[in-house]
């Protein structure tokens, strides 16, 4: 690999991510992300990654010019950010840093890390977990690229990494990734059926890292089919219902679910925070931070319920001070304060300057 080394210890920001209530994003966002993927195949095997860069810009151009929705969405997230209207510039650097993700997400599935140089920032954090047998739990957000992690895992000899997601999006990228790395097995933990939690908690106890995006809303768990006999399988144990709490998140309230921290509670697991941040060119950095720890078992629901409420907390002040430090990095395209208190943008309580990456 071109470089995937862990500079000195750096300060490393608290704790966050976010969602909405609803689930719209599901047939808005994946559908046009699987269709984008595609695209991006195509442009990334026929020409390669130097040519099909240059095709980013008008690719950027035509996004911001004829997807108002996502575009208005942009800029009310970069005014929640800068604290002012974005600038034309800004505007379609954010969306210029989405295709530039989505194009390295063909070479990365494709494990072509040399072709990439990727920094690490407190591994300490994935390690304290590790070495103490088992797997990880890691909860990231639409932050950057988290088929960079997939480079971990290769540089660590081999080492199991799968993605959660829910089960209808599981089904629509399913193909297009198979199609992108038709020799490497993917795996893929489909969320949405409750025997899903058993394998996660196979997955874990197996050694692997199971990685999830923790900033939109999680569905509620089905239950299994009907045996073979025609007599209900028994369910198996469901995580107890996922809740919505109104967090202040880059100056107003957003709407997060408790989904991922509450699966952690029930298979006992720590969560560790993880982004792959892009930062242009062929360059990425990869940062972890603990988050929470459920491996006791809570004294009473009252008092996991706490623990969860404190680990989500931590979770949005991470996701909200990243925002601030790589503001191009976040790719949730639509409204996702709508279910939130709405505040001006750039409003709420002073903050320290955020953290250089």
């Amino acid at each position: 690999m071109n470089a995937l080394r862990t500079p000195p210890p750096a300060a490393v920001v608290p704790p966050g991510a976010s969602s909405p209530s609803g689930a719209g994003w599901i047939d808005q966002g994946e559908r046009s992300n699987r269709a984008t993927l595609a695209l991006m195949r195509w442009i990334a095997t026929t020409l390669g990654r130097r040519l099909a860069r240059l095709v980013l810009h008008p690719i950027s151009l035509y996004f911001l010019l004829f997807n108002r929705k996502a575009a208005a969405a942009s800029s009310d997230y970069l005014a929640r950010v800068f604290g002012r209207p974005p600038r034309l510039v800004e505007r379609y650097r954010h969306i210029h840093h989405f295709a530039a993700t989505i194009l390295d997400r063909v070479y990365l599935l494709q494990e072509r890390f040399d072709e990439f140089q990727i920094d690490i920032v407190n591994s300490e954090a994935l390690d304290q977990v590790l070495v103490q047998g088992g797997g990880a739990l890691l909860v990231g957000a639409h932050l950057g690229s988290f088929e960079v992690l997939r480079a971990l895992g290769q540089s660590r000899r081999g080492q199991k990494v799968a993605m959660v997601m829910y089960e209808d999006n599981a089904r629509l990228l399913n193909a297009t990734l198979r199609a992108i790395a038709p020799q490497h097995d993917l795996h893929i933990i489909a969320l949405g059926r409750l025997e899903a939690m058993l394998t996660l908690r196979d997955w874990l106890a197996d050694g692997g890292i199971a990685g999830m995006l923790g900033d939109r809303s999680l569905p509620p768990p089905r239950r299994a089919g009907a045996t073979t006999s025609g007599t209900p399988a028994a369910p198996a144990a469901a995580p107890s219902p996922t809740h919505q709490h109104a967090v202040d998140f880059l100056g107003a309230r957003a709407r997060f679910t408790d989904g991922p921290f509450r699966i952690a509670a029930l298979l006992r697991q720590p969560v560790v925070f993880m982004a792959g941040l892009y930062l242009g060119g062929n360059r990425y950095q990869l940062r972890f931070e603990q988050l929470a720890d459920f491996r006791q078992r809570a004294a009473s629901p009252a008092e996991r319920d706490v623990a969860i409420r404190a680990g989500l907390e931590r979770y949005v002040a991470m996701l909200d001070q990243l925002c601030r430090a790589q503001p191009y990095n976040w790719f949730n395209f639509y409204d996702y304060w709508a279910a939130g208190d709405h505040t001006t943008p750039g409003a709420g309580p002073d903050r320290p300057p955020p953290p250089q990456p």
